[in-house]
């Protein structure tokens, strides 16, 4: 059985499988995640490059936004 998450830390790429196949071309969706598709264009992965800086902040700024919209409620 293959992972369905790899993180590569000498390029910091987090590699995440959707499902096996081969990968046929790549969709840039941001400048830090590729949409990877097979020959019928279906989703096989997500590359996730600078991924430790970018899973950081985006978490960071989902928490910061959690605790804003928290604050407001009470």
């Amino acid at each position: 059985m293959s992972k369905t998450m790899q993180y590569f830390p000498d390029e910091d790429i987090l590699h995440i499988l959707i499902r096996q196949g081969d990968e046929a071309g790549s969709v840039e969706l941001s400048p830090h995640i590729t949409a990877e598709l097979d020959k019928d264009g279906e989703l096989i992965g997500i590359e996730i490059t600078d991924a430790t800086a970018y899973v950081r902040d985006n978490i960071l700024e989902s928490a910061q936004a959690r605790l804003l919209h928290g604050k407001k409620d009470a």
